[in-house]
């Protein structure tokens, strides 16, 4: 019997956040687990969009929903099937990193979270705190914090 059976990794895009989701992949395929990739972001309010869409002229589709996000959960899946996982889902959650990757995981029946350690001994992750920490309190599942820094 499979210690895990649904794996959450999220990821912004960084370098060290696809780190995380290389580990996650990698586990995710040793324990024949499904992969649920995430990506959260906060969409621009329609003001901004439209002043930044005027400056921006034809490349302004770049800024509009979740394209972005889109855009890195897809370079994440293709990371994942590389490392060798097998059943790997990748969805964009709308809404601040922690609050979207719990919930998720919650939504999913997830029984481990993978999250980078980015920001964990930072100033600013001591004094606002930061995902690693904020997810490793909150979760209800198991938390893995990845070393990607």
């Amino acid at each position: 019997m499979s210690a895990y059976k649904k794996v959450v990794v999220g990821t912004d895009g960084s370098e060290s956040s696809y780190r995380a989701v290389d580990r996650a992949a990698s586990l995710a395929a040793d324990e024949s687990a499904t992969l649920v990739i995430a990506c959260a972001y906060v969409p621009a309010d329609p003001r901004s969009v439209s002043q930044a869409a005027d400056q921006l002229g034809d490349d302004a589709y770049q800024i509009r929903g979740d394209n972005p996000a889109e855009d890195i959960v897809r370079t994440a899946r293709d990371r994942a099937v590389a490392a060798g996982a097998s059943t790997v889902e990748a969805r964009t959650v709308k809404g601040a990193p922690v609050e979207s990757l719990i919930k998720l995981a919650d939504e999913v029946d997830a029984d481990l979270l993978v999250v980078g350690n980015k920001g964990l001994n930072s100033l600013t992750g001591r004094l606002l705190g930061s995902v690693p920490a904020d997810a490793a309190r909150r979760a209800v599942c198991d938390v893995l914090i990845v070393h990607t820094t």
